[in-house]
């Protein structure tokens, strides 16, 4: 399918639809807007993913960094960093981390998959064992950047939209996202066509760690404290989004727009279910069922696609 994108586009019109008429809160675009806030976080994940995962790899330890860099942040915060020190850090520690896992799998040679589920061990047990049970509180004025706006428009939703801009740009107009499709599609070729695979990889990765950063200060922000359990299977819902947006988990293909609109599609869902007062594990389930329908109709419409094109094929044969 040459535009995997209108999918997720055509899901969240329906749910958009569907919700708006059964659920006069759903009407409320200003409630709406003030809600993105917390799914911010998720979705600058999930940009950096969509890199990661069209060359063929994937990050399983993306809420450990998270989480990691939200407790450095606060506990170095609280022991009287300045704010925009702390700032800087979070930008460092978080493609730090993420430049670790890059260089672990091209230097190493070893599977994404088995390198990133370690550090994701690795992350949280350090974040777990620097904070233990406690929690650090964020101090002003580092906390309630949720709560800021500009002209109605939340100060996270505004960073994650410009972060998916620059991010689509990399990826769709420069050489870096050329090589990462490339790696994607065939390692082995774009190996021997001369791109550089491994500082490509790397790339990847760290672009990723940057978003961490960000999105570990949006998360100290919003809820006011740093904890090595929070941020639980935010990797998972993040790797949602990058599938259920048309990226293809085997690499070479995907797109950001795709990213962004199967973001909204999952926000819009959790957001209905939460003002209808749906229980939480039905919520799992029905999103599930999102993240089936969506990789299926993907396949069924690349199969159409495909034959559609043999057949024209064979007919300009004749």
């Amino acid at each position: 399918m040459k535009r995997p994108e209108l999918i997720p586009a055509i899901l969240t019109i329906l749910v958009v639809a569907f919700f708006w008429k059964i659920s006069p809160d759903f009407r409320d675009v200003n409630y709406l807007l003030a809600n993105t806030t917390i799914f911010a976080e998720t979705g600058l994940l999930a940009i950096g993913l969509t890199l990661i995962i069209i060359s063929g790899n994937i990050d399983l330890s993306v809420g450990s960094s998270l989480v990691l860099t939200s407790c450095l942040v606060a506990k170095f915060t609280n022991d009287g960093t300045p704010i925009f020190v702390s700032v800087l850090m979070a930008l460092i520690i978080g493609t730090l981390l993420g430049t670790i896992n890059g260089l672990l799998i091209t230097v190493g040679k070893l599977p994404s998959f088995l390198v990133t589920l370690a550090t994701m061990a690795l992350y949280r047990g350090a974040a777990q064992a620097m904070m233990g049970p406690a929690s650090a509180k964020v101090p002003q004025p580092l906390k309630g950047i949720d709560r800021s706006d500009f002209h109605g428009l939340p100060y996270p939703f505004i960073i994650f939209v410009i972060c998916a801009l620059i991010v689509g740009l990399i990826l769709h107009r420069m050489i870096l996202g050329r090589w990462l499709f490339g790696i994607g599609t065939n390692k082995e070729a774009a190996h021997y066509t001369g791109f550089p695979v491994n500082r490509a990889t790397i790339s990847a990765f760290a672009i990723t760690g940057f978003l961490i950063g960000i999105s570990a200060l949006l998360m100290d922000s919003r809820l006011g404290v740093a904890r090595h359990d929070l941020a639980k299977g935010i990797e998972l819902d993040a790797i949602t989004i990058v599938v259920a947006g048309g990226t293809a988990i085997a690499g070479g293909k995907g797109t950001m727009i795709g990213t962004v609109l199967s973001w909204l599609l999952i926000y819009f869902v959790k957001t209905g279910m939460g003002v209808n007062n749906l229980k939480a594990e039905y919520q799992l389930t029905i999103i599930g069922i999102i993240l089936v329908l969506s990789v299926f109709s993907q396949q069924i419409a690349d199969r159409f696609s495909t034959n559609r094109q043999r057949k024209t094929t064979k007919i300009e044969a004749r």
